[in-house]
């Protein structure tokens, strides 16, 4: 019944050729102690399925990526992710461009067990175009309807950050924007989510319980990672590093500027990296931007 793990027991269970996929949304969310934890490993030719924030382009620059399937890459208030886009630019990645809604009607097809469900999202676009693979779908009705028949997004492994969660692997997003990491959840054979607090067992009022936005049986494990989601943000508990964010998107224009990040924020432990960062009081204090 307890599912607690440390980082490096969840991300071992990560195999090279898998199908992962990263909750959260841009700079929202996203569980960057559990993306580190994957970087310090030699794990390869991953199919990476996300909204794309600085996770991605991190994967991107450590090789890991085989494939991406996406519908943005983004930090919000630095518009074009700079390692994301070296490997997009160069060809280094194979990838799967989707439109938003496209992409959470894939994760929803592979949470329900179906291998597609239709939808008007795309239509009109290039998406098509781009992406051959995808096919159109007639409504078996008399109403002349066409819709793109997107592709179930099955996941192999779901990365997931919280705020509150206990050893049995209910969890609790107090966020005001809680997007789709459910769905990510339900799409994935493992879910393995890391946690702001950690508690033996939730004893939830009603008003509470409305936080709790999939089944603790879609979780395999439970990491504690205070100030998990850092540089990203993980409203209530905390805003984005945006001092963070640009000396990461800096290094992608600098000689070596991968490798230099890697030595201070990720060849490093978890305790280390928070100290570089001013620390869980600092980060405690960021703002949560308002758009």
């Amino acid at each position: 019944m307890n599912k607690e793990l440390t980082a490096t027991q969840a991300v071992a269970q990560i195999r090279d050729g898998m199908t992962i996929g990263v909750g959260g949304w841009g700079p929202r969310r996203k569980p960057m102690a559990l993306v580190r934890e994957l970087l310090r490993t030699d794990v390869k030719d991953l199919t990476v399925v996300a909204y794309g924030g600085p996770e991605v382009g991190m994967l991107c620059a450590a090789g890991k990526v085989r494939k991406l399937v996406y519908g943005f890459v983004t930090m919000d208030a630095i518009p074009l992710e700079p390692h994301f886009r070296k490997a997009r630019e160069s060809g280094a990645i194979e990838i799967l461009e989707l439109d938003e809604g496209m992409f959470e009607w894939g994760l929803r097809a592979a949470g329900m067990r179906m291998s597609f469900l239709p939808t008007r999202c795309g239509l009109g676009t290039d998406v098509l175009a781009r992406n051959p693979e995808l096919k159109t779908v007639a409504s078996p009705y008399a109403d002349g309807e066409v819709y793109i028949a997107m592709p179930a997004l099955k996941l192999d492994v779901a990365l997931l950050h919280v705020n509150e969660a206990d050893r049995l692997g209910n969890t609790l997003i107090k966020a005001r924007d809680p997007l789709f990491d459910d769905l990510f959840a339900r799409a994935a054979d493992r879910c393995f989510v890391s946690t702001e607090k950690l508690v033996d067992r939730f004893r939830l009022s009603a008003d509470e319980a409305r936080f709790n936005l999939f089944e603790r049986s879609l979780v395999h494990g439970v990491v504690h990672a205070p100030c998990g989601a850092h540089p990203t943000y993980n409203g209530p508990d905390y805003g984005w590093d945006m001092e963070h964010l640009k000396r990461y998107n800096a290094s992608g224009a600098e000689e070596g500027g991968w490798q230099k990040y890697v030595e201070e924020f990720v060849a490093v432990t978890e305790s280390e990296y928070l100290a570089k960062n001013g620390g869980a009081e600092r980060i405690a204090k960021l703002k949560t931007p308002v758009f």
